[in-house]
């Protein structure tokens, strides 16, 4: 028996954003083995994997379905809507969410006082457009992508290790940490609901433009929050190390589409 569409959204973000809960649980309780050269390479490999997811599927995608047009205008207003919420959120606390604190560290709350929930808001907008990119992947009954929910898997990874890493070190408790990223995969289920009602009547067009735009908001997120984790006080050959991310998210969206 076939699931509501919604409940196939739904169940679908909660794997994906999964990997945020995962690798949280690999900082809290591997903390001290962490090297920020380690956390780099795989914020390195997870930079790669949502490039691919990007350009390959979501983009792609949105294109084929709506036009130049609708991509275009809707990668863009994704953007400079993650951007100007980021940089709100960076005035409270929360520029450095993704760090580890191996080179740059995240205030604790007596640094900066309501940094803790500027973190955690700052995850949740993180996480927010991968979640309505999946719920409108299954729009009008159609499948969602195995190599989308794969590649958001591997890229949600190292995100909650490096974002819990840094969480550790500004002194936040477990429960915060379990809290924020817990909550987070919850309302990034949620998300994805909204997403599978969306405009579901509607002309693809608009569909194609939603898509765009949550992709633009994955894209600034990545330019802005992970690449800079990856890449401060780099090792060598980290480009070599995101391209086989890239590699890695490309094969796997062409092999299980």
């Amino acid at each position: 028996m076939m699931l509501p569409i919604p409940l196939q959204a739904t169940l679908w973000a909660l794997l994906a954003a999964s990997g945020l809960v995962l690798g949280a649980a690999i900082a809290v309780l591997f903390q001290d083995r962490l090297t920020h050269r380690l956390v780099a390479t795989v914020m390195g490999i997870g930079g790669g994997v949502l490039i691919a997811v990007l350009s390959v599927d979501l983009m792609t995608r949105a294109f084929d379905e709506g036009g130049a047009l609708a991509a275009g205008s809707g990668v863009l207003f994704g953007a400079v809507v993650f951007s100007f919420c980021n940089w709100r959120l960076a005035q409270h606390g929360a520029r450095n969410r993704k760090r580890c604190g191996g080179c740059v560290s995240q205030p604790s709350e007596d640094q900066q006082k309501g940094s803790g929930s500027a973190i955690a808001i700052g995850s949740l907008l993180d996480g927010i457009p991968e979640s309505l990119v999946i719920g409108l992947s299954i729009l009008h009954g159609s499948s969602v992508s195995a190599g989308l929910i794969v590649g958001f898997f591997l890229s949600n990874v190292p995100q909650g290790l490096s974002s819990a890493a840094g969480m550790k070190g500004a002194g936040r408790s477990n429960r915060y940490i379990w809290t924020v990223w817990i909550g987070v995969v919850a309302l990034s289920g949620l998300a994805a609901t909204v997403g599978s009602l969306l405009l579901t009547s509607t002309a693809p067009v608009i569909p194609a433009a939603i898509l765009a735009f949550a992709a633009g908001g994955v894209l600034a997120m990545l330019a802005e929050v992970m690449i800079p984790e990856a890449f401060e006080d780099a090792q060598p050959f980290m480009g070599l190390i995101t391209v086989l991310g890239f590699l890695l998210s490309f094969l796997i969206i062409k092999l299980w589409a």
